[in-house]
């Protein structure tokens, strides 16, 4: 059974992180081959041309996702990386959750 408290360390595991900046640089290397007309009629230069272009936005995008990834890890307090996450990350400690029936905070 799954646990219903994961770890930030849980949350926050390199492969996954590697994997998405892999899959945005993939998204990039396809929209930029999509814009430049590869699946059009071109030469065989212009075709290695708009290759190079997009390995080099692919590149460029898989760099800033994982330098703004690394960036965004850095905000979190290592020592909270093993305590469980009950609430949403960002909400005050002090602030409480309403309600759904009635509105008002939960005590």
């Amino acid at each position: 059974m799954t646990d219903p408290h994961p770890t930030r360390r849980d949350l926050l595991k390199p492969v996954q992180l590697i994997g998405f900046a892999f899959i945005a640089a993939a998204f990039a290397g396809v929209i930029t081959l999509v814009t430049m007309g590869f699946f059009q009629t071109l030469t065989g230069d212009q075709r290695a041309h708009v290759i190079v272009v997009a390995l080099i936005v692919a590149g460029i995008a898989f760099i800033v996702t994982l330098v703004g990834i690394a960036l965004l890890i850095l905000a979190v307090d290592p020592a909270e990386m093993s305590k469980p996450v009950d609430r949403p990350v960002l909400m005050r400690k002090d602030d409480r959750p309403a309600d759904p029936d009635t509105g008002a905070p939960r005590p």
